[in-house]
Parts: C-alpha cells; structure tokens; sequence
C-alpha cells in the first residue's frame, strides 16, 4: 500500500490564496508541472480551482514561472468549460421539471459559484416516481444503483447521458436518514431565482444553504472542505444572513449546536488566513460546543472528530426529535450509528461503502 500523500503544504497555499487579503503575498508559489497538477487535483476535491488559481496565475507569472503559469491557466480552463457545460444541462433539467409539475431548488452546487460541485444537486417535494419518469423520458437518464443510505435519505441520482456529473435529487427530506423535514419546509418556501453564469435557477435562500451545508459536513461526512469556509464566510461577510431566523430554524431541527459549532469553525479558520473571521453575534459564538482547535487535516480535508465532538452533536439531534415525540424520524436518525458501522465494514472488506453510505 502506498504511504499517504501529505498534501498540507498544498492546503495551506490553496487556503492562502483564496482567504488572504489582495494584494498579501503567498507562500511558496515556485512550483513544477507536476506540483501544479498534483494541487489542481486538491482544488477539484475542494472545489475552488476557479477562485484559487486564478490569482496564482498572476502570481506565477509574476515570478516569470512561465511553465508553471500555463499549467494553471489550463487548469483554469478545462474547469470553465466543466462549469459551462454542466450548468447548461441543469438548467435545462430545471425547467423541464418545472414544466412537468416537479419544481426543483438547486442546493449545494452553486453554493461554490464561480467554482461548482462535482454533482448538481437538487431538492424537490413532488412525487418520486413522476420525477424519475420525467429525467428518464426527457434525458433519457438511468438510475444509479441505490445505497441503503440513499433509500433512507430519499434520494436518486441519475446518470444522464452527455452529462459527466451525477444529478442528485432529495425528494421530500435531507439528512443522512431522511429524518429532517422542517428544513425542507423552509427550503421550498424561501427559495428564490439566482442568475448563475447566464442562467435564471431556483436556489436556496443563505441560512438553509447553511443549515444543508452543516447537515453534511457536521453530521455526515465529518470533514470540510475548503470551498464550505469560502462559500459559508461569504454569505457572513456580506451580511444576507437572519441569525435570529437561522437559530430557530436550527432549534426546530435539533441542528443549532451543531451550526454555531460549524460557524465558529468556520470564522477561526478564516481569521488564521486574513487576521480576522467573519460577523459573529456572541450568542452563536457561545452556542458553539468547540472550535477549529480540534479540526485536523488529513486525507485532502479538515476532519472533524467523530469521537466524542460529532457523537454529542448526533446525540443533541436524537434528543430533540424524541423530546418533540416526532420518534418516526428519531427512529431514522438512531439507525445511522448501525449505518456507520456497516459502510465501515464494507469499506474495509471491498475498499468501498457505495452500496451502503
């Protein structure tokens, strides 16, 4: 087995460059083709490639690293044209969902814009079964085989032909087990139309793209990716967010701890990059159970501890469900430790958890 690939030098230009004021210089930015090639795989799995090498670019060419330079510049590129394409089907998968009585809200893909996932992802409320009638009828789109999670987060991804990305559709609940239907209320009603890169698409309103991006990175994944400080320190910065209306929707799903926690993170990491975080009011600030000071970088993200930090968070949702007596979805949530230990397993046997995470 090959060693592990220590790929925090990487990290830490990618984070200087994309979070460090203009004009303050980055660290080391001398690099070979094969360095640039081997940072550009970390910028596409933290998905900030077009907000990162960009200035780097310059910085490159300034430093007269013309073989360098142009890596870049390709890279740059190549994703441009990624981004082009897929927003193009999306929006036409959109509108033809609207058309045909499925409305959809784009969630957590354009969140990165100017960068974009690496699925598109979508919500919906409408029946399952005419929304897979109608991506089979008019994209001609297959279904990929369903994990267990995905049948208990009531979702379908679909391969559409033309299409390299994955379409991601939740239909009717988010979180790993389905078990969250409040923020889905909230998802669909405060939607609202977003231009992106030529195109008019239905989006989720800032405090459910933070609540959506905690439920995944805080209670999923237990890791956060560059491109979720960016995204969410953005939406801080330019002031858009209600945090009296993100805290009750965050009470009302059992989700508050685990967003002041995924905010503070979020602020730390900023201000160790620019000198100071994002606007925090100090009430969310002491709802926070800890900071950046337990993230660690491991495996091209920041990993959050699941023992104890994301077990008490995990432990703070199932309590609020039961407390409410909603124990249809507490019952959904306690089996995600089973679903855990299962993908666990199948990852250690086969190398893979697809066919159960």
């Amino acid at each position: 087995m090959e060693p592990e690939r220590d790929s925090s030098k990487e990290m830490q230009l990618l984070s200087e460059l994309v979070l460090s004021p203009a004009g303050k210089p980055v660290g080391e930015s001398v690099m070979s083709v094969a360095d640039i090639e081997t940072l550009e795989k970390l910028a596409s799995s933290n998905h900030v490639i077009m907000r990162a090498f960009p200035r780097l670019h310059e910085v490159l060419r300034a430093e007269g690293n013309v073989d360098s330079a142009e890596g870049v510049g390709s890279a740059v590129q190549r994703e441009q044209l990624r981004i082009q394409h897929a927003l193009g089907f999306l929006d036409q998968i959109c509108s033809t969902l609207r058309k045909n009585g499925c409305p959809a809200v784009v969630i957590k893909s354009l969140d990165h814009w100017p960068d974009l996932g690496s699925d598109l992802d979508l919500y919906s409320d409408a029946e399952a079964n005419e929304l897979v009638r109608v991506m089979r009828e008019s994209f001609r789109a297959q279904l990929a085989e369903r994990s267990w999670g995905d049948r208990l987060a009531n979702k379908w991804n679909f391969i559409v032909p033309g299409l390299p990305e994955l379409v991601e559709i939740h239909v009717g609940r988010l979180g790993q087990t389905g078990e969250q239907i409040a923020v889905t209320k909230s998802v669909m009603g405060r939607a609202a139309q977003r231009q992106v890169g030529g195109y008019q698409f239905l989006a989720a309103a800032p405090e459910d793209r933070i609540v959506i991006s905690t439920l995944q990175r805080m209670y999923r994944h237990f890791y956060i990716r560059l491109c979720d400080i960016v995204d969410n320190a953005r939406l801080l910065d330019e002031r858009l967010v209600d945090f009296d209306y993100l805290r009750s929707l965050g009470l009302n799903s059992g989700l508050w701890e685990g967003i002041a926690t995924y905010l503070v993170i979020i602020s730390e990491y900023v201000e160790r990059y620019r000198g100071y975080g994002v606007p925090l009011p100090a009430w969310v600030m002491k709802s926070a159970r800890f900071g950046s000071e337990q993230v660690f970088f491991r495996r091209d993200f920041l990993r959050v501890p699941i023992m104890p930090h994301s077990m008490n968070l995990y432990a703070k949702e199932l309590k609020s469900f039961l407390q409410r007596g909603d124990l249809r979805n507490g019952f959904r949530l306690s089996l995600l430790p089973c679903l855990a230990t299962a993908a666990a397993l199948e990852m250690k046997i086969t190398g893979s958890d697809k066919g159960i995470w």
